[in-house]
C-alpha cells in the first residue's frame, strides 16, 4: 500500500483501492479525499465522522494477504469523490 501520512489516526494513500479496502475492514463504503502539500490522497468511507465510529469498534473484516497484492493491479469503482483540506473534515 502506497500511504501517504495518518490525519487523525486515519491513513490516507495515494488510490481508491488502497483506501476503499482499509475501509472494508470497519464495514465503511466510499471514500474521500484530502489534499496533502498539492497532492491529492484517498481516504477510506464518506466522512471522518463515520470513520472514527467505525474504528472505535474495531476491525471487522480484516485483509487478506491476497487482496493486498490485488490492489496494486485493480482499480476499484469510484463512489463517492466528495473532498476537504488537509486536515479537515
Amino acid at each position: 500500500m502506497s500511504l501517504i501520512t495518518h490525519i487523525d489516526g486515519v491513513p490516507l494513500y495515494t488510490t481508491i483501492a488502497e483506501a476503499t479496502l482499509w475501509g472494508r475492514q470497519y464495514n465503511l463504503t466510499g471514500y474521500h479525499t484530502h489534499n496533502v502539500l498539492g497532492q491529492v490522497g484517498y481516504m477510506g468511507g464518506t466522512n471522518h465522522a463515520d470513520i472514527v465510529a467505525a474504528m472505535r469498534l474495531g476491525v471487522v473484516n480484516p485483509i487478506q494477504p491476497a487482496e493486498l497484492r490485488s490492489t496494486t493491479n485493480q482499480s476499484l469503482p469510484t463512489q463517492n469523490t466528495s473532498s476537504s483540506g488537509g486536515g479537515g473534515y
